[in-house]
């Protein structure tokens, strides 16, 4: 069956990539009779994780299957901004009128264009994570499939790494349905989505989490026909349903096109090359979509795969998580995990605290705790949904009494000037005090926003503090503020307003 797309040759920019994070020449390292610390994977929780400890001047060996950089450098973070960027620049050209600049003509887009600068931005950042870089940190870096041999080894190829301790940061994978049909029809993953060069002219996207939704809105403003199907009735489950609401008016403005409530039954192939996906839900009669590329993005899977965790005492069932404790120790107490592998906060700026956790406990028998960490999120539509705190996804109810303080955007100067109003910033605290349990914004700023609502958990201070901290006007982070003065208009209870009558009538 002919490629419904075409992908990238391999270009300059992928061989600057390559050179760096998966040398062809590379020569490995004479082990070392006993590491300190064996890390088992190079995305962001194992780099982290390898250079703070040989920083410490620890003795690290690093374990790669693959590319050093794990998702976030090749097939995630980093591309996949570079796009949505692309994605940006496009929906702004469109609607320059509104600011008074007129474009004569159509706007043209260059799909193969906005691919070559993704590859070469790709390529800029790579050096950060690459094979030399830590070779020179005083990292042992080995290429190859890692796996447990006991309690305290690892063997890559026909090399044994003793080690002290270990850290498991072997990430996840795209997880692809059973769907009949899908695998003869062919589909694209985020491992593929970024190696096309021909733009599909009909895009049908599965999965409508932060993935799908992101390269949705992408695709769409690129000029692709897409469809989005959702088993749920909403998209982006961990969000709360005013805020999956105004993404999906955002996207169903830029074209996308939503299925929701349904299941995908089977997947057909025309003689054209045309897929045709026939869905279906309870008593519902079939409907039938054509696509001429499809999308998976309907959740992660570890990668625990032959790692040999059986031999290093460690139980994992098939496509479950690895199991930590609280600290990030594994079944066996020499092996930590960090990242993807071993959490559902699959963020590089988790991972990466996560890495500082396992490195300070497996080195300094260290009690830092997973739990004391703060972490927010960000999806990077346009506009972004950015939230830290309690998950309330699913409808689930707040462990304990709370209020909810909420003003939108189109009631913020700098929104309203800059013609961005949609969205809003609410913030959830615990009753009768400011104390913050969760945080949602959205805005098309809202991943700039949210650190600040973090800093204020982490540091345990609450509305009042974020009413007299002073935001620069006009700004988006007024919203914030303005969230601080309507709480403190609640502190304004009939007793205090009869006591504040009572001195201002004794000052008269």
């Amino acid at each position: 069956m002919s490629e419904p797309n075409p992908r990238q040759p391999f270009d300059e920019h992928d061989r600057r990539l390559l050179a760096g994070v998966q040398p062809p020449d590379w020569i490995y390292p004479a082990p070392k009779p006993r590491y300190h610390l064996v890390v088992i994977g190079a995305g962001t929780a194992g780099l982290v994780s390898a250079a703070g400890a040989a920083a410490l001047g620890a003795k690290v060996a690093l374990v790669e299957r693959h590319r050093m950089g794990g998702d976030c450098l090749n097939y995630g973070c980093v591309p996949s901004k570079a796009l949505l960027r692309a994605a940006r620049a496009i929906a702004d050209v469109r609607r320059a009128s509104e600011f008074g600049v007129h474009i004569k003509g159509e706007v043209s887009v260059d799909f193969p264009a906005i691919m070559a600068r993704m590859r070469r931005l790709r390529a800029d950042i790579s050096p950060n994570d690459s094979a030399q870089r830590f070779r020179d940190l005083g990292v042992d870096v080995f290429f190859g499939a890692a796996k447990f041999v006991g309690l305290d080894r690892v063997m890559v190829g026909d090399k044994t790494l003793p080690f002290r301790r270990a850290i498991l940061a072997t990430g996840t994978r795209p997880d692809v349905p059973a769907i009949p049909g899908l695998a003869e029809a062919g589909y694209l993953t985020n491992e593929s989505v970024f190696s096309l060069t021909g733009l599909p002219l009909r895009l049908a996207i599965l999965g409508g989490g932060p993935i799908g939704c992101e390269l949705a809105q992408a695709f769409a403003r690129f000029g692709s026909r897409v469809l989005l199907f959702e088993k749920h009735d909403y998209i982006l489950y961990r969000e709360p349903r005013p805020a999956s609401e105004c993404i999906r008016r955002a996207l169903e403005r830029d074209g996308v096109e939503f299925v929701m409530d349904t299941d995908i039954r089977r997947i057909d192939i025309k003689n054209d090359g045309t897929r045709v996906l026939t869905t279906q839900r309870g008593e519902q009669q079939p409907r039938e979509f054509e696509a001429d590329a499809i999308l998976v993005a309907v959740g992660r899977l570890p990668n625990t795969e032959d790692l040999g965790l059986d031999a290093a005492g460690i139980e994992t069932p098939p496509r479950d998580l690895v199991v930590v404790n609280d600290r990030l120790q594994t079944q066996n107490p020499r092996i930590f995990a960090a990242g993807d592998v071993c959490s559902y906060e699959r963020f590089t700026h988790a991972a990466d605290a996560m890495a500082r956790i396992a490195v300070q406990n497996a080195l300094f028998y260290g009690r830092a705790k997973m739990s004391k960490l703060v972490i927010p999120r960000c999806l990077y539509t346009d506009p972004e949904v950015a939230s830290v705190g309690y998950d309330d996804a699913g409808g689930r109810e707040y462990p304990e009494p709370f209020d909810a303080f909420e003003h939108p955007f189109k009631e913020v100067d700098r929104a309203n000037l800059d013609g961005e109003t949609e969205g809003f910033v609410q913030i959830v605290v615990k009753k009768g005090t400011d104390r913050i349990l969760r945080a949602t914004i959205v805005s098309r700023h809202a991943g700039d926003m949210i650190g600040e609502v973090a800093l204020a958990m982490t540091g345990k201070l609450g509305l009042k503090t974020l009413a007299k901290t002073i935001h620069p006007y006009p700004t988006h982070g007024e919203a914030l503020r303005k969230i601080g003065d309507a709480y403190n208009r609640t502190r304004l209870t009939p007793t205090v307003r009869w006591l504040f009558d009572k001195w201002f009538r004794w000052t008269m």
